[in-house]
């Protein structure tokens, strides 16, 4: 298996690319590389980005009552201030490159990592429409009691310029159906705190990855800021969660995920999705946005 030196620079020599379906197609390899070789600018409608949040500090938290490391991975190690500030702006700019004049970028982060995004957001040029609060309700307890039990994480969602028309399709979250938040009300507006339990087992059937996303997260993100035949990116996209909600719901979809195993992972994830969703996904083909 490959792995990731630093933040910023890819631990494959090669782009190795994979097409799921012509709506579909994910490569292995750093996103710098991909985003500069493989994807014209200003053809992305929505992006969603998890990068690495630099937590992984020898500490230790606990999982299934007992005490585990917080360590992910090297990828996830900080490597200072300065340095995961300027890798934050180096990827948020990319990001700006391959958006739409109105698309719009969703960031997810703890507050070991979020903060350094948002200035870089802000610093880049982009207009902030929310910071959503992903509740966590069943999230692991705190070990040292010393503190609050971090219980939440932030997505930042922001348009790619100061003035313009992005997609909000608020009737479709106003009415959605949540049976696991109990914040969200029937019939009214979606809040910005959303209750979304942590990925259960039957999610991490085909494999494990340290900060896999839920389904009903990524529902929300997908369905609110784009449409069908809408093309998303997930520029780090770990197991690929992103991309089954877009299959799922007819949209295209570009992952880059430069750790092989856990692009191995997304790919057996994607092809479960593509196959059991095949009559819902989009027709139109993404090789138009694609360089040759």
């Amino acid at each position: 298996m490959c792995q990731p030196v630093s933040p910023l620079s890819g631990n494959c020599a090669e782009i190795i690319s994979r097409d799921i379906s012509d709506s579909c197609k994910v490569f292995l390899g750093s996103f710098f590389d991909v985003a500069h070789q493989q994807i014209k600018h200003h053809s992305i409608d929505m992006i969603f980005a998890d990068p690495p949040y630099n937590l992984s500090n020898d500490g230790f938290t606990c999982k299934s009552g007992r005490a585990h490391s917080v360590n992910k991975g090297e990828w996830d190690r900080s490597h200072g201030f300065e340095e995961d500030f300027r890798f934050h702006c180096e990827w948020i700019a990319a990001c700006a490159n391959l958006l739409k004049k109105n698309g719009t970028l969703w960031v997810s982060g703890t507050y070991h990592s979020i903060y350094l995004c948002g200035t870089a957001l802000q610093k880049q040029g982009f207009h902030i429409l929310n910071d959503v609060c992903w509740f966590k309700p069943n999230a692991s307890p705190n070990l040292s009691c010393r503190m609050f039990a971090a219980s939440h994480e932030t997505l930042i969602w922001a348009r790619n310029a100061p003035n313009g028309k992005h997609t909000f399709n608020y009737d479709s979250m106003k009415n959605m159906v949540c049976e696991k938040d109990k914040i969200k009300n029937p019939g009214k507006q979606m809040r910005s705190v959303w209750m979304i339990p942590t990925p259960s087992k039957s999610e991490k059937c085909m494999g494990n990855h340290p900060t896999q996303k839920p389904v009903d997260l990524l529902k929300r993100v997908v369905l609110s800021s784009s449409n069908e035949g809408d093309l998303i990116l997930d520029p780090f996209m770990g197991s690929g969660t992103t991309g089954v909600v877009a299959v799922n719901y007819g949209r295209r979809f570009i992952g880059i995920e430069k750790d092989s195993g856990f692009f191995n992972l997304a790919v057996k994830r994607l092809e479960d999705a593509y196959g059991s969703h095949v009559k819902n996904i989009s027709n139109s083909n993404n090789k138009n946005v694609l360089k040759k």
